[in-house]
């Protein structure tokens, strides 16, 4: 990854990780979480809005990344922000206030200089104003950068053959990886591409890989 990004993620900086369910996105995030606490002493928060504390607790520890002694010493905080989207109606303005001041308080606890927020799109799920969710897009984007923390943001691939479904790519213009997991001739493939990493060579092609 190192190699093929020319050094690394944009320290401070947001960076877009998209692609179709089961791609590895979540698995990626959370190896990125966990090196930064174990090799370079930088707590990290992840913040799921789909999947449990409990459940992300065992996938992870079922491949090796078991996030609990991380957790235990507060080197690393899991949140997970509950969103029902058949129970989202639209009444009135919408912000993302109640977002910044929940994450923001979850990294001052800790000290945390990496964030992972995964999936991103839930947060939306329900809301039909184009505009207002691009411009609170843009606002979360700058805030991250504003706290000064490295961030792995994830998202779904859209339906369209678009990166995202929201155009997430537009906001996050440092950073965007694309991962693919598909089947061909019976035969599962993995494969990661740097999209865009604006000040930074880095290499271009689809770059194959697996979870082991």
């Amino acid at each position: 990854m190192d190699e093929i990004t020319g050094g690394g993620l944009p320290r401070g900086r947001p960076t877009l990780v998209c692609g179709g369910p089961g791609c590895g996105k979540t698995i990626l995030a959370m190896e990125f979480l966990m090196n930064g606490a174990l090799r370079y002493r930088e707590p990290g928060v992840f913040m799921s809005f789909e999947e449990s504390i409990e459940d992300l607790t065992l996938n992870f520890a079922s491949l090796g990344f078991d996030p609990s002694p991380l957790a235990a010493r507060k080197k690393l905080l899991l949140e997970y922000v509950r969103v029902v989207p058949n129970e989202i109606q639209e009444t009135g303005a919408y912000d993302l206030d109640g977002l910044f001041i929940r994450l923001g308080h979850a990294i001052d606890s800790i000290g945390a200089k990496r964030v992972v927020l995964d999936t991103i799109e839930t947060l939306f799920s329900g809301l039909s104003d184009t505009r207002l969710l691009r411009a609170e897009l843009r606002r979360l984007f700058d805030w991250l950068k504003t706290k000064g923390v490295t961030a792995i943001v994830t998202g779904e691939r859209g339906s369209d053959g678009g990166l995202t479904r929201h155009g997430l790519e537009e906001y996050i213009s440092d950073c965007v990886i694309m991962l693919d997991h598909r089947v061909v001739e019976q035969n599962a493939t993995r494969r990661l591409r740097v999209v865009k990493y604006r000040g930074s060579p880095h290499g271009a092609n689809k770059s194959p890989f697996f979870i082991d």
